[in-house]
Order: C-alpha cells, then sequence, then structure tokens
C-alpha cells in the first residue's frame, strides 16, 4: 500500500486540527473562568462558562466524526503498514492518540451524564489532564508522519 493512500485528506487533516484547537479554547477558557479569582464555592458561575461548554460539546461532535473517519480507514490500514520497522514510531504515537481519545471521550460521556456532584471535580480534572495532552500527542504524531517521509525521500 502506498504511503500516501493513507495520508487523511487535507479537508480531514483541517477537521481535526481545528476541532482540536477550538476543544484546547473552548476547556481552557471554561477552566480559566470557573477556577479564576474570586469564583469560590459561593460563587455564580461566570456568565461565559455555559457557552463555552456548548462550544466544547459541539466541538466534541465533530472530533468524534473525525475520530470515526481515521477508525474507518487509516488506523486499520496504517496498523498493517507500521509492522515496518520504519514505520513503527507512527504506530506508538498513533496509539497513545487514540487511548488519549477514548479517555477524553469516556470522562466527558461521564461528566455529562453520570458523574454524581461529589465526583465532578475530580472527573473533570482527569478529563483536562487527558485533553489537554492529546495537543502534544496529535504533533507529535504528525511529526512522526513528516520525519517518515523525510527518511523515506532520502532513501
Amino acid at each position: 500500500m502506498h504511503r500516501t493512500a493513507l495520508r487523511p485528506a487535507r479537508w480531514q487533516r483541517w477537521l481535526l486540527a481545528s476541532t482540536g484547537a477550538l476543544l484546547l479554547a473552548s476547556g481552557g477558557l471554561w477552566l480559566a473562568l470557573h477556577y479564576s479569582v474570586g469564583a469560590g464555592t459561593d460563587a455564580l458561575p461566570h456568565p461565559a462558562e455555559s457557552g463555552c461548554m456548548r462550544l466544547h460539546g459541539a466541538a466534541a461532535f465533530f472530533a468524534l466524526f473525525g475520530a470515526g473517519l481515521m477508525a474507518g480507514h487509516h488506523v486499520p490500514a496504517a496498523w498493517h503498514l507500521s509492522k515496518r520497522p520504519r514505520q513503527r514510531g507512527q504506530r506508538h504515537s498513533g496509539l497513545v492518540l487514540c487511548g488519549l481519545f477514548l479517555l477524553a471521550t469516556g470522562t466527558g460521556y461521564l461528566l455529562y451524564y453520570f458523574a454524581p456532584e461529589t465526583w465532578r471535580p475530580a472527573l473533570g480534572w482527569l478529563h483536562s489532564a487527558v485533553g489537554a495532552p492529546m495537543v502534544l500527542a496529535g504533533a507529535w504524531h504528525g511529526r512522526c508522519k513528516h520525519h517518515q517521509r523525510n527518511l523515506q525521500g532520502s532513501a
């Protein structure tokens, strides 16, 4: 299988990158507003918090769509190709990225539908601690691909 057949289309890469940026920005802004100075236990939520969560939830649906696109072709085809020693780094970074995505999706689902009030703060911090590094994992995965292209081009 040719390596360009594995590369997602430009619109798919744009969807994943822009959705990831929107998730990071909306989640980070919510954290900043929710835990800002003056936001004590008796304080009312900041008026923009609900808008941040609505935007974060909408972006999460697009992220799920993008993940479905990747799961349908890119992941299985790349998994087969990454058995070759030169592509092994892509498998590791892809596994980390998929694992973080599953954890972020699971913790987000729990927060929205099932978390008792006593668990919400800890689960929210876990969700943030998993979601934020996904940006780094995505960049790492893209770098591995770029590095592999450079190696293949020089061989």
